[in-house]
């Protein structure tokens, strides 16, 4: 047998497009059911700092390629919601709308803030992979802000706010209010609780593989800047919050069968805008953790 043929790296041959848009590329010509030598990881890996999205075309993967590709970007996280794990994968989570035997096989209601995932953990989320499973003929798109412009385009009077504050992050901010959204999303039970303390990162953090600083706060999960009254910290998030997702800085991502994601969440917040709900949705993320910001 040959070395390919036992499974080594073998150099593919694929191309990076970025998008007409603040943010991202697509990765065209690579298939993640193959091996992945280091130069094509290199290359990938400076992709990903470069356009903070990725767009990995039709990646006909199964759960384990999905996870032992996300794994070589680091050691993966756990969602607090491990009811929503895909078939006995506890590192991932099931992104769906769908409702079996009356149980839904997933969280239907992901995303409907912006957000950067996991911000409420000591050490959020270095970046997401989301994998299309089934996908709404219609709806369903995902919205991604760049927080790196988001920073830089910000009038001086609120960068002078921002700078050098810390704020709160915490999973139960909207927890209740989404759950009297919707019927599925479950009561968490004390252990679930223990799981998600309230977390305080940087207003402003600093990307620690580029340098480049970026803001750090969301409507989902931020409640609060630390050591300013109530009145004068909830305007500033308002005013932060609105800046951050303006048109200009954002990318809407239009899914293709197949598409696996994988977004800098050290970089990025996003939003999904949702479907129909008599159209099917699907999709699978694994979450890689990343650092304490700074």
């Amino acid at each position: 047998m040959t070395t390919a043929t036992l499974g080594a790296p073998v150099r593919q041959r694929f191309h990076i497009r970025p998008f007409d848009a603040p943010l991202g590329a697509e990765v065209l010509g690579l298939d993640l059911t193959r091996p992945l030598g280091d130069e094509d990881f290199a290359r990938l890996h400076q992709a990903h700092l470069d356009h903070h999205v990725l767009v990995f075309r039709d990646q006909r993967i199964t759960t384990d390629q999905h996870l032992q590709f996300s794994r070589r970007w680091g050691p993966l996280q756990r969602h607090v919601l491990q009811q929503f794990a895909w078939q006995g994968h506890p590192e991932t989570l099931v992104v769906s709308n769908i409702v079996e035997n009356g149980q839904p096989i997933g969280l239907g209601d992901a995303g409907v803030y912006w957000h950067s995932d996991l911000s409420y953990k000591p050490r959020p989320s270095l970046g997401s992979l989301l994998h299309a499973q089934e996908l709404p003929a219609e709806g369903g798109d995902t919205l991604f802000a760049n927080q790196h412009r988001a920073w830089n385009g910000l009038p001086a009077a609120l960068r002078q706010a921002a700078a050098g504050r810390r704020a709160e992050h915490h999973y139960l901010k909207r927890y209740a209010e989404l759950q009297r959204r919707s019927p599925w999303r479950p009561d968490l039970t004390p252990e679930q609780v223990a799981q998600v303390p309230a977390v305080a990162h940087p207003v402003v953090r600093t990307h620690p593989e580029s340098g480049r600083q970026a803001l750090f706060v969301n409507e989902h999960f931020t409640t609060r800047i630390v050591g300013l009254p109530d009145d004068e910290s909830s305007a500033l998030l308002d005013e932060l919050t609105a800046h951050a997702t303006q048109d200009r800085f954002v990318y809407r991502h239009r899914w293709q069968p197949h598409d696996l994601v994988f977004w800098d969440n050290r970089s990025l917040q996003h939003l999904a805008t949702g479907c129909p709900p008599d159209q099917r949705r699907r999709l699978i993320r694994t979450t890689v953790e990343g650092d304490a910001p700074i």
